[in-house]
């Protein structure tokens, strides 16, 4: 099969060009490096002529109140470019409990990509994923104040990167799910035991302070960041991949 990988060049894309190259496919990665603008509307035909699947992995610029517009002008171009040339499977990458977050302008642009998706001419699937292991740091780095990490206690089910290429990958060269598959890692800790664990194993000298009202993920309430029965459950356990 072909496949149009947008977003291939990235953490997640890059592996799912492996790993479909290595099965014997043939994954071609897109990205504006390559020519392809998702905006604009540059290359995106071009791009997808004449694959059998097209995996949308682009991330919009700012988690701001403008990634709304960037989902909708650039799933739009890419869906007409699609339908156009013929694809029969549509996939993209979404964050579980992403319809459960209204309070977050880029949880309501993830849902308005789903949505439009669902209501485009092409059979589809969506792999919601939680948060990524390898995102850990970026999110202490948010609330650190000198030696301080402020963090909420708001329970996360940290999942590999390298787990959610392999199964976008096979969700990608199988049949269409026309829905959704929640995927997560093994194990759920509060966010801020996530980052005492990751400073320890770091041996970063920073100290987390338990503050329910820092950070983005103080928004969140409950647990609906975390997986349900029906979810996928990745074999990476998160103090593993820290060693």
């Amino acid at each position: 099969m072909k496949f149009a990988v947008i977003g291939g060049t990235g953490l997640i894309g890059s592996r799912v060009v492996e790993i479909l190259d290595e099965a014997g496919h043939q994954a071609v990665p897109h990205s504006p490096a390559t020519g392809v603008d998702l905006v604009t509307g540059q290359g995106v035909e071009e791009a997808v002529a004449g694959v059998d699947v097209v995996i949308n992995l682009t991330n919009s610029p700012t988690f701001g109140e403008t990634s709304p517009a960037f989902f909708r002008t650039s799933m739009d171009n890419l869906l007409a470019a699609s339908a156009k040339g013929g694809v029969g499977h549509f996939v993209i990458l979404s964050v579980v409990g992403v319809d459960q977050v209204p309070e977050l302008d880029y949880y309501r642009a993830k849902m308005l990509q789903e949505d439009i998706l669902k209501a485009g001419p092409i059979p589809y699937s969506i792999v919601r994923a939680t948060q990524f292991m390898e995102f850990v740091e970026a999110i202490l780095s948010w609330t650190t104040d000198g030696e301080t990490v402020r963090l909420p206690r708001t329970p996360l089910q940290p999942i590999a990167a390298a787990d959610v290429s392999r199964v976008v990958a096979e969700v990608a060269a199988g049949t269409p799910l026309n829905g959704v598959l929640d995927i997560a890692g093994p194990d759920v800790y509060p966010l801020d035991e996530i980052g005492r664990l990751t400073l320890a194993a770091k041996g970063d000298g920073r100290s987390v302070i338990t503050n329910d009202s820092a950070g983005m993920y103080a928004v969140v309430h409950g647990d609906v960041l975390t997986a349900g029965d029906n979810a996928r459950i990745a074999p990476t356990h998160y103090t593993d991949w820290l060693s």
